[in-house]
């Protein structure tokens, strides 16, 4: 066990990175490759992507590991792979992209999709749930594709999800991780496996049973790394590949959550707040838990679109100087913004923000904006930027309330991932806010940590998931809530955040008559 070498290969929306662990979780290598751009965006609201690009950025990255030389090709013990959710590659029947892949920024919607009948029509209609149907219809990509591209579409032979892509790249099988399937496919989340035969999202949805590929559970084998993919990542041929799971069911694994009683936060451009429960649990209603990165398990998953791309949008706006500094002084950015923070009093004297940055979204509401209340002659940019972190973490705290009520199950411990999880100032307010300890993994690769963790487990390196994660994810740092702040941030919270969206939605919908916006 001592020797294993585990490849974890992390393919996001901005860069692909390839990252060697050993079987107690310490992080041994590492090399990045960026995507320029991101992605294209041939008409308004679209996000595509060559898929190739994708497999070329795993490739460089393999071969800048074996450059450093720290870690020998040889010496990898097995592979496993997490990628962004919900982004979709048509493949032809030899197995190349019949056009660029779509991805889960993309905004465009389907128009006329597959009629489903009066029988069904009829039942969604007695179960309230037809704008619901209507809204998967709409937004599935393959009922884009089957009416603006039929040909294409009649063409398309396997349909895959960006993790089933780059698995068959690395193994020439069309396998991918039950853990993986996140997205607008005909899929069920209760069962976790694809839809019955007479399930209704065959016919909401213009997919083919054929089109996709086979499953299997997190830690189970996806096959040998094939002579061809060997040859490009610089790997042997035949090196065993390993079924991890989506990238936000990966970085929940790799904060070592577990149980259902201890939340994972993730500070990234979506922020979220997840548990993992062995039942299957509906939080919002008609909104399915996603796959667990552990088998058989689900993650109970809230959004806030837009979440630290917020904090992003401030630095960029507002915050030149603190990046001119941070260069003159080779320092990290992120520590003179938390000085920045900690010269304003929790509360922000007043300052108030409601992260609904995201328009048209189904939770709260498709009219839905962003709001800062509290305005006064004190206020600076670094109140508003310390107003930004705490509607961030009011916005989460609101969802934990959502998740508590739905599983009867109290919070006693949140685990922090995420780019803003390396701010201290912001899990400090997150422990304040929360009223509970606020914990941040060791590694900030907690992705890649969990895909390493399935691949252990699939190995044989651990017994078993707990085990592994016994041993492979550790905490870094943790933050206690402070009696004293916990007091404001909840009268707060209570008094004022949770009646602004309420008090507010009448004049989003006036808004949105007047001009428009979002249509």
């Amino acid at each position: 066990m001592n020797d294993a070498r585990l490849l974890s290969i992390d393919v996001g929306t901005q860069s692909a990175r390839a990252i060697v662990f050993d079987a107690q979780g310490r992080l041994l290598a590492k090399a990045q490759q960026v995507f320029e751009p991101t992605y294209h965006s041939p008409q308004p609201g679209w996000a595509e992507q060559d898929p190739e690009l994708y497999w070329q950025g795993v490739a460089a990255c393999c071969r800048r590991l074996w450059e450093q030389g720290t870690v020998r090709p040889e010496q990898i013990s097995g592979i496993s792979l997490t990628t962004q959710r919900a982004t979709v590659v048509c493949l032809d029947a030899a197995g190349k992209p019949l056009r660029p892949a779509i991805l889960w920024l993309d905004q465009r919607r389907c128009d006329q999709p597959p009629p489903m009948g009066p029988l069904w029509n009829t039942l969604f209609g007695l179960a309230g749930v037809t704008d619901l149907i209507g809204h998967l219809q709409r937004q599935a990509e393959a009922n884009w594709l089957a009416q603006h591209e039929p040909q294409l579409w009649r063409d398309t032979a396997k349909f895959l999800l960006l993790s089933g892509w780059l698995g068959y790249r690395l193994t020439g099988e069309y396998l991918d991780s039950v853990g993986s399937q996140v997205g607008f496919i005909p899929f069920d989340y209760k069962r976790l496996d694809w839809a019955g035969p007479s399930d209704f999202k065959w016919k909401a949805l213009a997919v083919r049973p054929e089109q996709l590929p086979r499953l299997v559970p997190p830690s189970a084998p996806m096959g040998r790394l094939s002579a061809a993919a060997a040859a490009e990542l610089g790997l042997p041929s035949g090196t065993p590949v390993i079924a991890a799971a989506a990238d936000k069911a990966c970085e929940v694994l790799g904060c070592g959550v577990l149980e259902p009683d201890v939340g994972q936060l993730s500070f990234g451009t979506t922020a979220t707040i997840n548990t993992t429960q062995s039942r299957y649990i509906e939080v919002q209603r008609m909104l399915p838990p996603w796959p667990a990165g552990l088998p058989q398990a689900y993650n109970t998953e809230i959004q806030i679109f837009r979440g630290f791309w917020m904090v992003s949008w401030f630095r960029r706006e507002f915050g030149m100087r603190e990046e001119s500094l941070a260069k003159e002084c080779g320092v990290a950015v992120e520590s003179l913004f938390d000085e920045l923070v900690k010269n304003v009093p929790p509360g922000s004297m007043g300052l108030m923000l409601q992260p609904y940055w995201t328009p048209g979204v189904r939770e709260p509401g498709p009219e839905a904006k962003g709001a800062i209340i509290g305005f006064g002659d004190v206020h600076t940019r670094a109140h508003v930027y310390r107003a930004i972190l705490e509607g961030l973490v009011y916005g989460l705290r609101a969802g934990r309330e959502q998740i508590e009520r739905r599983t009867g199950r109290p919070l006693r411990l949140l685990r922090v991932a995420g780019g803003g999880s390396q701010s201290d100032e912001a899990l400090q307010i997150t422990a304040d806010v929360f009223n509970l300890p606020a914990e941040r993994p060791e590694h900030y690769e907690t992705s890649a940590l969990g895909a390493a963790i399935s691949c252990a487990v699939g190995l044989g390196l651990h017994r078993d998931f707990a085990t592994a994660v016994a041993a492979m994810a550790r905490i870094g740092r943790r933050f206690e809530p402070r009696p004293e702040v916990v007091k404001t941030y909840d009268a707060l919270y209570r008094e004022i955040y949770r009646g602004m969206y309420p008090r507010l939605r009448p004049l989003y919908r006036k808004i949105r008559q007047i001009t428009g916006y979002p249509a």
